[in-house]
């Protein structure tokens, strides 16, 4: 594997399709039926509003990542320019450290190949049920010690700047994740409460709670920690409200997500609140699909090599708005 063919500062950007031999790409139908999901799997999403334990990419893969991620903790002011979002410590406790960025598929190879990894490809096709673009990818790391909370929170919350509601994330250890280290947690079946206010990402775990209601409130203690070993993923519907805790332990907890959404989602701008968060980000046309070079088309179910294997798996369409 390689991991060096294109290095920053150039925008990995202008090239919408893997350009190193990181991930290799199924060439044939038979190639692509080892990275399907059960239809128990589904099933299991659909109930719970998430799915885990599907390995994505192998323990050289991951190392490969975490290599180029040590340079991204340190990113240049050039590389800084392609990210959307670029916190050393997005934390609200000065105690504590939760480094987040968003687009570093933009800046080196490994983590823009990682979109097109094949597993993620095939599983987000069947939960979404439809050609996909990626959205935008995330990092989230907690240090050993004094890593930082990511608190409770839907992520479409934060994405009503697009419509309709056709989105899916994807969590992917960096780390072992466990209860130790900081892990994610979902609430089981969470996504059938509708869209709820925000209540902040990196300070009080418990301010969700201030919109919950007592129905809601006994759900919510039936939470499930995600421990994941690493290049291990879970999928999570849009309205999965999901957290993860603080880090107290001897190891980090790195994780990448990979926020994907149907190819015709349109920009939904016009009225947006918080329309300085997305300063850096690509322009999203009120009423425009959202295309080009920064949403590239991840997986298109009209490959004619494909047609009979998709005409034979599971496949749903969950997250239209209700």
């Amino acid at each position: 594997m390689e991991n060096d063919k294109v290095t920053s500062p150039a925008d990995l950007a202008n090239f919408s399709n893997p350009i190193a031999s990181i991930f290799a790409q199924p060439t044939t139908a038979a190639e692509w039926e080892q990275y399907v999901l059960t239809e128990d799997q589904l099933h299991s999403f659909r109930e719970n509003g998430y799915v885990a334990g599907i390995r994505i990419m192998s323990e050289e893969q991951v190392d490969l990542l975490n290599t180029e991620l040590v340079r991204l903790q340190s990113a240049t002011s050039e590389e800084k320019k392609l990210f959307y979002h670029y916190e050393r410590n997005e934390s609200e406790d000065p105690d504590k450290v939760l480094f987040h960025a968003i687009g570093a598929w933009r800046v080196t190879p490994g983590f823009h190949d990682l979109i097109w990894a094949p597993a993620y490809r095939m599983a987000a096709y069947q939960l979404l049920g439809q050609p996909f673009r990626l959205f935008h990818d995330q990092l989230f790391c907690k240090p050993a010690r004094h890593g930082g909370v990511v608190a409770w929170h839907q992520d479409f919350s934060y994405w009503t700047f697009t419509k309709p509601m056709n989105h899916l994330t994807c969590w992917i250890g960096l780390d072992d994740a466990s209860v130790e280290n900081g892990c994610l947690y979902y609430v089981p079946g969470s996504h059938k409460w509708g869209l709820l206010p925000i209540t902040g990402l990196a300070g009080d775990m418990e301010a969700v709670k201030q919109v919950l209601d007592d129905d809601q409130k006994a759900v919510f203690e039936k939470k499930v920690a995600n421990e994941l070993k690493k290049g291990y993923a879970s999928f999570h519907h849009p309205l999965t409200m999901h957290g993860s805790y603080a880090n107290y332990s001897e190891r980090s907890r790195r994780a990448v997500v990979i926020n994907a959404m149907g190819h015709e989602t349109l920009g939904n701008t016009a009225g947006y609140e918080r329309l300085d968060a997305l300063a850096a980000f690509p322009a999203m046309e009120q009423d425009q699909v959202l295309d080009g070079r920064f949403f590239p088309v991840l997986f298109d179910d009209s490959d004619p090599e494909l047609k009979d294997l998709l005409s034979r798996i599971p496949v749903q369409f969950q997250n239209s708005v209700k």
